[in-house]
């Protein structure tokens, strides 16, 4: 009897978040932003800009929203509207359940200390007149707030928390590499202990293995902070390491929303299945396999005037006559899975029996992708043939092919010096028959 009373006091103790989800600290409904155009003497209006057209998501505490698209869908207006640096045309942004669409200045200061961001571009986000200590300390400033032990302190505990040296807090910004510089940004964004971080291509502009630096630190700080990411970036490698749910956005659209592993495994719009194919993927057990590439045709529509009906219908290859006239909603297909298409990959058809149009059928174009594999392991010959060869007759064999390999060669290491130019760069003339000099055998070493 006592073990029955311990397990249901147990039980009454567990939290409610605990079996449910909880509340969304950013619920975003119907957001729309048009950027006027306005010509002549008066400044009349003309037409608008469609940056962001009606996105709706929410966003859980805890979690990383990722968003992703090509340039110009909205992507980065979209972060500058949730964060309020822009105003909204229309729509609802709540945060912690209160409504922030259209506060002022100074009813938006408090919620600032809550809502922050990490800028696209480390060298003009940066002020190059303002030591790091200044840049970093400028939110403490602003707030009037005195952290425990005082503003130095917290700036030097603040670069330590994102690698950087806590003794460099009187240089400038131009003493800085482009990580570096980035690492200041993250730095000043977390200074007042935030709930929600927008990031704007936080490694865009970053070299790889720098890339690699900040996607983990990001990853290390909300793990020790607990902290919610909602980030931008149109590289997908990127967005599938740090998102638990993705955004796809398409001309000021969310065309697809859903967990990262339903999107890479099955994506259900085509443009989204159009972005997966162009993923490389570092796979060497996948070198003889083949794989399609979806290349869309035509550029992206105007943002001024869009297409009618479903924006997408322009560049794709299963477009018909109602997705013309009318656009698709944004609903759940599967469990947490939405999607906005008349007729979804991996997914019943939501409008069967339409036929599609001729200008879909050549809206697109697959390339297939394959290595060619020997037919016999005898014979080495078909083994190293080059890929760009397409009539195997004319193919010269191996023996042939490494006897004017080697001649060439020669030819080429014969070569006068005159070939490089007079201030040392590293363009040599070309050598016999267009033979391609190897990488890596020029004298001169890279500036730095």
């Amino acid at each position: 009897m006592s073990e029955n009373t311990e397990k249901s006091a147990a039980a009454a103790a567990i939290p409610t978040q605990a079996t449910s989800s909880p509340e969304p600290l950013l619920k975003v409904d119907n957001l729309v932003k048009h950027f006027p155009i306005k010509k002549g003497l008066l400044q009349r209006q003309v037409a608008a800009v469609k940056a962001v057209d009606g996105i709706s998501f929410d966003v859980r505490p805890g979690e990383t929203l990722g968003v992703v698209g090509e340039s110009g869908c909205g992507k980065s207006t979209m972060g500058r509207l949730i964060t309020r640096l822009l105003e909204p045309t229309g729509g609802a942004i709540e945060f912690e359940g209160k409504d922030i669409t259209h506060l002022g200045v100074s009813a938006m200061r408090p919620m600032r200390r809550d809502v922050q961001m990490i800028f696209q571009d480390p060298y003009s986000s940066l002020n190059p007149r303002h030591t790091v200590g200044t840049i970093v300390s400028a939110p403490f400033k602003l707030q009037g707030v005195t952290p425990e032990g005082g503003v130095k302190k917290a700036v030097q505990d603040l670069l330590s928390l994102v690698g950087l040296n806590p003794e460099h807090y009187n240089r400038y910004p131009h003493e800085f590499s482009g990580g570096q510089r980035q690492r200041i940004g993250i730095a000043r964004a977390l200074a007042l202990k935030p709930k929600l971080v927008v990031a704007d291509e936080p490694v865009s502009a970053l070299d790889v293995s720098i890339q690699a630096q900040v996607v983990n630190l990001l990853d290390d700080l909300q793990d020790e902070l607990g902290l919610t990411y909602v980030i931008i970036a149109h590289d997908l490698s990127v967005i599938r390491h740090v998102s638990d749910r993705i955004a796809v956005m398409y001309l000021g659209k969310i065309v697809e929303l859903t967990d990262r592993k339903s999107l890479y495994e099955a994506p259900m719009h085509p443009y989204t299945k159009a972005l997966m194919s162009a993923v490389p993927v570092p796979d060497p057990r996948r070198r003889g396999a083949a794989s399609g590439r979806i290349l869309l045709k035509g550029d992206v529509p105007s943002p001024i005037s869009p297409p009618s009906g479903c924006r997408f219908h322009t560049r794709c290859w299963k477009a018909t006559d109602v997705c013309k006239t009318q656009e698709p909603p944004l609903i759940a297909l599967r469990t947490g899975h939405q999607v906005a298409c008349h007729h979804p990959e991996n997914a019943p058809d939501q409008v069967p029996g339409e036929t599609v149009s001729a200008e879909a059928r050549e809206a697109v174009t697959v390339v297939s992708v394959t290595k060619a594999v020997a037919a016999e392991a005898e014979e080495p010959s078909e083994d190293i043939a080059p890929a760009e060869v397409t009539e195997p007759a004319e193919a010269a064999g191996p023996s042939e092919a490494t006897e004017a390999g080697v001649a060439e060669s020669a030819e080429a290491a014969e070569a006068p010096a005159s070939g490089e130019t007079a201030d040392g760069d590293d363009t040599a003339a070309p050598a016999p028959d267009d033979a391609a000099t190897p990488s890596g055998t020029s004298g001169d070493s890279p500036k730095e």
